[in-house]
């Protein structure tokens, strides 16, 4: 079936689709449509931008009746991805009479309620639909089709007991589509618990490598930042997504980035909703060109174009690491994706390269020019002076001197047997020679990482 009409999708949603030029299912569109459209309850394995909105779209669409209440319900983990869904489903839903609504926190509750009262489709975010149900704002007793959207982050971010009580709220006799792009005991036990006789697909995930290019440097850990800034202003790039493991570490780059001229924007789960809307509508328009963001706050986001990716710390696992590259290099377009290295990265890393299917080469150090951010990283560094460098001499472990494709199976560089730690049970901070905290009392040895 390589045609939507093919899939029985109702005409209105066809004529839709035609308008917006798309010409074909996706993988997970082919084999999820038909099975929604024939009432079964469906897990679907697949990520953002498989096109997976769709897939549940067009059963919600279907059997949903204008003016008999809220009849279909859509939960995410994210206010951004509740907002992109509605965008979409509202495209299809006005050929047919459907108002969508959505939920989040954020703002206000009075223009929701107001919603609320004339929508068949409500798309949202757990806690703040579990307010609405305690303050009996919303009714779910008519739910035909529930979709947990995102199950696994949803799980990951603490919201499982809110899914469940408001899973508790919808009518028994209801479709429930689960989608999640990995499957988590917590997910297999939402899916026995919640789901009748479901239907399992599975869309693998990979990172095409004829289309993306994967780097890795490997640098002090007073050098990462110099290097970002030089690999911004050096590479020709559209939109650049930076990843980072902490909101406290995506303040604090792309901060110090707009202080070297740099477009960054900031993006997390402790923005004000106002604020996060703000800047994804000036990605949208074209007026912004780096994000910086972690990977919960990623999640969900659909922005086009993106032609380079940057790890400023390393993903901890391959899925998140693939999750991450995989939004670059879409659509037959070409990609870049770049992981900055100190050893703080290195447990980190490994753990990334036990995907065999990843082919990361390593690439030199160029000179660059040091510069001097305002903050210091966990390890205690801080950029400190200007003039150029070189990257590590230290190295992330791999086969020979010369880069080349990382394999898991490099050996791993061994710790000195020497350390010396003149603190003694002291539990105070440690400190190093210019009073910075958190910075370690012993260093590999040099002969050890050479290996």
């Amino acid at each position: 079936m390589n045609k939507f009409e093919e899939l029985g999708l109702n005409k209105k949603v066809v004529e839709v689709l035609e308008e917006l030029r798309f010409k074909e299912p996706s993988e997970i569109q082919k084999k999820t449509i038909p099975l929604v459209l024939k009432g079964r309850d469906v897990i679907g394995n697949a990520a953002t931008g498989s096109g997976k909105t769709l897939a549940f779209a067009s059963g919600i669409i279907e059997k949903s009746i204008p003016g008999k209440g809220i009849q279909a319900i859509v939960l995410t983990p994210t206010r951004e991805l509740a907002d992109q869904i509605s965008k979409v489903m509202r495209v299809f839903a006005k050929n047919m009479g459907l108002i969508v609504q959505e939920i989040y926190g954020g703002v206000g509750f009075d223009n929701q309620i107001r919603g609320i009262r004339r929508a068949e489709v409500i798309i949202g975010t757990p806690g703040r639909i579990l307010d609405h149900l305690q303050r009996k704002t919303l009714n779910l007793s008519r739910v035909k089709i529930l979709v947990l959207d995102e199950a696994d982050r949803m799980v990951d971010m603490g919201f499982l007991p809110d899914v469940e009580r408001i899973i508790s709220q919808c009518s028994k006799e209801r479709q429930t589509l689960l989608f999640s792009a990995t499957t988590s005991q917590d997910v297999l036990r939402i899916s026995k618990k919640y789901m009748k006789e479901p239907v399992q697909i599975t869309v693998e995930q990979y990172v095409d490598s004829s289309k993306l290019q994967q780097y890795y440097y490997d640098v002090g850990a007073n050098q990462k930042f110099s290097l970002l800034v030089h690999l911004l202003k050096q590479e020709k790039a559209g939109i650049v997504m930076v990843f980072c493991n902490t909101r406290r570490n995506v303040d604090s780059l792309a901060m110090n980035l707009k202080r070297f001229d740099m477009d960054a924007h900031a993006i997390h789960g402790g923005l004000e909703q106002n604020k996060r809307n703000r800047i994804m509508e000036e990605f949208h328009k074209g007026r912004a060109d780096i994000l910086v963001c972690t990977d919960v706050a990623a999640r969900g986001l659909d922005i086009k174009d993106v032609t380079h990716i940057y790890n400023y710390d390393s993903p901890k696992t391959s899925e998140e690491y693939i999750h991450r590259v995989g939004r670059t290099a879409r659509a037959g377009k070409n990609g870049i994706a770049v992981t900055i290295l100190s050893d703080r990265d290195y447990d980190n890393f490994r753990n990334v390269l036990k995907d065999d299917s990843l082919k990361i080469l390593k690439k030199e150090t160029p000179e660059v020019e040091r510069l001097n951010p305002l903050f210091k990283d966990r390890q205690g560094f801080r950029q400190g002076g200007r003039g150029n460098s070189r990257g590590n001499s230290r190295g992330f472990p791999r086969r020979g001197n010369s880069g080349g494709s990382m394999r898991k199976n490099d050996r791993s560089p061994r710790k000195s047997k020497n350390r010396s730690y003149s603190r003694g049970n002291d539990k105070s901070p440690r400190r190093d020679s210019r009073g910075h905290e958190g910075r370690r009392d012993f260093r590999f040895q040099r002969k050890n990482l050479a290996r």
